[in-house]
């Protein structure tokens, strides 16, 4: 029953989305701005350089826009009152350096007269995940466009939408296939953490205090979680971030999944998709097999990128990406 319930949703997600993917389009600027994509990654590059947390920052803003209210660039509102979704605990830890990416890109394309207020945040943010990919040694793919932002974030949005680093894989594909995606999706979109960071706090419990007999959880490389104790000590100052992948932080590769197979996922979220056999298959051939991760990466980024997307009429192309017109 419960897979029969997953299949429909799964199903459903697949024909709604195959609708919104015909409204989005590459090529949807040629007449407005011909020259998006490249004003776009010349501000993007020119902020990689200064600091390469731009990546890792741009990336993750991406999949936090696209999981609360679609990729409608509601994630990048502020809110004089603090409810926004930046507000939200969930989105606290969300590095400037990507905001600061979109506002470049934003001024960047407004600098031509022909292209002012004429792309929308939501379209440059996807643009410059794409970009900050590439940069850091990934794929570079192209970028279906079309999307209108947003008028609506609340930090209550933000609840129940965004996945846990506690989470199983029961809980991950649940969430993900809410959104049109598929476990292989999920698996290729979680390599990500291949550039990611995290603070102390997020992974602490598998370090100290796993269970009443296991300070340490199994599912994690005893050495690692020493390494792990040494760098994120029990008082760490909160700000503390440490790399996702320990073997090449600076690259997107696959390293990540080579870390999984010797217990050296960061987040029980992370190491539950080498530890469940149920997933460990597709693990095991990304880890041995880079363009088939880069490949599955690019077809899944592609697929959240059309999820809840405003196009035509809906929404509006917002003057001041932090705030609705």
């Amino acid at each position: 029953m419960e897979g029969r319930r997953f299949l429909v949703l799964s199903l459903s997600f697949a024909l709604l989305l195959s609708a919104v993917s015909a409204q989005l389009r590459t090529g949807f600027y040629k007449n407005t701005c011909p020259n998006v994509e490249s004003l776009v990654r010349s501000a993007v590059t020119k902020k990689f350089q200064q600091t390469f947390i731009t990546a890792p920052a741009t990336l993750r803003l991406f999949f936090h826009d696209c999981f609360v209210r679609g990729c409608d660039a509601s994630v990048l509102i502020a809110s004089a009152t603090g409810n926004a979704e930046k507000d939200n605990p969930d989105d606290l830890s969300l590095a400037g350096d990507g905001f600061d990416t979109v506002i470049k890109a934003k001024a960047a394309v407004d600098s031509v007269p022909q292209c002012r207020n004429k792309v929308s945040c939501a379209d440059i943010l996807a643009l410059a995940a794409r970009d900050v990919v590439s940069l850091a040694g990934g794929p570079f793919y192209s970028v279906e466009l079309g999307r209108r932002d947003g008028r609506v974030s609340t930090k209550l949005g933000v609840q129940h939408n965004l996945p846990q680093p506690s989470f199983n894989l029961n809980q991950l594909n649940s969430m993900f296939a809410s959104r049109g995606l598929s476990q292989t999706d999920m698996i290729a979109l979680s390599g990500a953490h291949t550039i990611g960071f995290s603070h102390c706090g997020k992974f602490s419990r598998r370090i100290y205090n796993f269970s009443p007999a296991r300070r340490i959880d199994p599912t994690l490389n005893f050495g690692y979680a020493l390494q792990l104790r040494q760098m994120c000590p029990i008082k760490v100052d909160p700000r503390i971030a440490i790399n996702m992948d320990p073997a090449t932080p600076r690259s997107f590769d696959n390293a990540y999944y080579k870390n999984l197979q010797q217990g050296k996922g960061l987040f029980t979220s992370d190491q539950t998709l080498f530890s469940d056999p149920r997933s460990r298959a597709t693990v095991n051939l990304f880890a041995s097999n880079n363009a088939a991760f880069q490949q599955a990466f690019v077809a899944a980024i592609t697929r959240m990128g059309r999820f809840g997307v405003k196009t035509g009429n809906q929404g509006e192309i917002r003057i001041d990406c932090s705030r609705p017109n």
